[in-house]
């Protein structure tokens, strides 16, 4: 996507989760009657990017997907919006009416939920069967020990009930505990439901998406031991609810950078919240003109009783400033970047906090960029990082080799984007294992970052190698692989087990071949959701949105459901899934829930979250 000269667009389209409840008055919508040509305000702007993606930008099939109230929210309050500043409410609805084909409804708050549960909720059981969280325990395992469900089981797993979301795409992950399921979604709404029925507890509305998984937590200190709800949104707010009614308890933002957002989990240890805090300014320097950038990532540290900030530690040490100027005259800031883009792993033992931390945004140096970091739990101090790669320095619409907001030393951004998982050997050595989109496995000394092996598990990419996470068992780590944009046999897709000892690849089994309901667009085999095991079995997703269930022992494909099919609600919202990323299938009580429709960059948005099961 070219960002400099006068023949760039004036924006690009990269739609994604940041459909926020509108802001427009009731009367701005009959106002906004689309009196400009759609048609030539897309050839104009945006057929440069989206009649020829690359990358991060999705097509202009992609876009047409969602509907137009969703395209709208995306250029007045959402991740296009420095892009589309230019433009005045009726350029942006003729726009968005004409990318989907699609007519603004102009009803976007969601009503109430209509399958409200019959009973009243009661107290959450915190001892019965939970997936807490994004990695369900504090090593970030994503292993499930006590799933209620058997290997033998697994190939029986039916669709017992779906939920459908009220908007589009979806990418949260499922967290379990005490017989409640608790979901976030695109349009800020979070719920509380009924771990069997799907039926609907309570619902609590933030002012922005929300994507970063729910923590549930009892709080020490407090008047009653009532477990409490933690989770982040895009608006860098961190919210505490009560976890029985929804209640509001406290809610703290953690940035005031325009496009500093939360998408990991936050992890509760002890009388602490630690919360990551990540990015979109690297879609936002696409736009020209656009200062790029200033934002840094970092981890916070919240009292876990009022949200009072404990300690932040910043991912860069110092703030940005002026370095140069673009050729249009822009000044251009650094250093920047330096996401951390999913939960903290916690280690009670070295009394550390363990984060992957994302790329560069410029060419001022950040040395800890692309890296692991260990901060001390107390007071956030740096006790060791571990670089992947210098200098991956990276911003969208930098893969056509523009100039304008680019960094002039372009890196391939192949950042970690999963969390680190910490791994305890017979004999008590311990192994913190990290994986990158450049498919590369590290495994770490948690004492002291030094590398004790290396293993490749794929190609590598902006869009390749480990997207959101692996899982790992007492032996194994268990690496899916998207390589989205690999096509010369070596991908894209596939399933590696590494034995944690030593690094060694136990299997692999490739991908199998792409079947997407919707049709050839957009149909792939990447599998860049996060992988999810139980004893004896894989849970990985694909961008075909199919879920499937491999064989821990061989590898071997065991159960295959696809996702992406037409469903009746419990709650009568009309759903689809569509394909699988970002957050995994989570599994407790013999239950497996997935949210199917991804679909932001490539695949096919949908709206829906399934529950499988044994039929009794």
């Amino acid at each position: 996507m070219p960002n400099s000269s006068s023949a760039a667009p004036r924006f690009a389209w990269t739609l994604t989760a940041v459909f926020m409840v509108s802001l427009l008055p009731a009367e701005a919508w009959s106002a906004a009657a689309p009196p400009f040509d759609g048609h030539t305000l897309y050839d104009q702007y945006c057929s440069t990017c989206h009649d020829h993606p690359q990358g991060r930008i999705p097509a202009r099939a992609t876009i047409a997907a969602h509907s137009a109230d969703e395209a709208l929210q995306t250029l007045t309050t959402g991740l296009m919006r420095a892009q589309a500043a230019g433009l005045n409410l009726n350029e942006r609805t003729a726009l968005a009416t004409f990318v989907t084909g699609k007519t603004l409804s102009g009803n976007l708050a969601a009503p109430p939920e209509t399958n409200v549960c019959a009973k009243p909720d009661t107290p959450l059981d915190m001892k019965a069967a939970q997936w807490n969280g994004w990695g369900r325990d504090l090593d970030n395992s994503r292993f499930q020990p006590h799933p209620g469900l058997t290997e033998s089981e697994v190939p029986r797993l039916k669709l017992l009930w779906a939920f459908g979301y009220r908007g589009t795409p979806v990418y949260g992950q499922p967290t379990i505990v005490g017989g409640r399921l608790f979901v976030t979604s695109v349009t800020g709404r979070v719920y509380s439901l009924n771990a069997r029925t799907g039926c609907t507890y309570w619902t609590f509305d933030a002012p922005a998406p929300v994507r970063a998984p729910i923590s549930i937590a009892v709080v020490p200190g407090m008047a009653a031991a009532t477990p409490v709800a933690f989770f982040g949104d895009d608006s860098a707010t961190v919210y505490a609810l009560e976890a029985t009614s929804g209640r509001l308890l406290w809610k703290t933002r953690l940035d005031e950078h325009p496009a500093a957002r939360i998408t990991g989990g936050p992890a509760f240890f002890g009388t602490r919240l630690y919360v990551p805090v990540s990015s979109l300014e690297e879609v936002s320097a696409s736009a020209p003109g656009y200062e790029c950038c200033k934002f840094r990532g970092s981890v916070a540290a919240l009292d876990v009783k009022n949200g009072s900030l404990t300690w932040q530690t910043y991912t860069i040490d110092t703030v940005a400033m002026p370095y140069r100027k673009a050729k249009d005259g822009t000044q251009l800031y650094g250093p920047a970047g330096g996401a951390v883009w999913t939960a903290p792993t916690v280690d009670p033992q070295r009394r550390l906090l363990f984060v992957g931390v994302g790329n560069s945004y410029t060419d001022v140096p950040a040395s800890r960029t692309d890296s692991i970091l260990a901060l001390r739990l107390d007071d956030g101090h740096i006790a060791w990082g571990y670089q992947f790669t210098a200098n991956d320095n990276y911003v969208v619409g930098c893969e056509r080799g523009s100039t304008g907001n680019c960094p002039l030393n372009v890196g391939p951004d192949i950042d970690p984007a999963g969390s680190p998982i910490l791994r305890t050997l017979p004999g008590g050595r311990q192994l913190l294992m990290a994986g990158s989109k450049s498919g590369l496995v590290h495994a770490l000394d948690p004492d002291s970052g030094i590398q004790q092996w290396l293993a490749r598990v794929g190609v590598g990419s902006a869009l390749g190698g480990i997207e959101w996470g692996s899982a790992a068992d007492a032996g194994h780590l268990y690496a899916a692989v998207s390589d989205i944009t690999v096509a010369d046999g070596k991908g894209p897709g596939g399933l590696t087990a590494i034995r944690v000892a030593n690094g060694e690849k136990a299997w692999f089994t490739p991908a199998p071949k792409p079947i997407c309901a919707w049709g050839t667009r957009n149909c792939t085999a990447a599998q860049s959701q996060a992988v999810t095991a139980i004893p004896g079995v894989v849970f990985s997703g694909s961008q075909d949105g199919h879920l499937r269930a491999f064989s821990a022992a061989d590898g071997r494909v065991i159960w295959d459901v696809d996702t992406a099919q037409p469903v009746i609600t419990v709650n009568g919202v009309p759903a689809i899934g569509g394909s699988l990323d970002v957050g995994g299938a989570t599994v407790a009580g013999g239950m497996v829930y997935v949210n199917s429709g991804y679909g932001r960059i490539t695949g096919q948005p949908g709206n829906v979250l399934l529950a499988y099961g044994l039929e009794r």
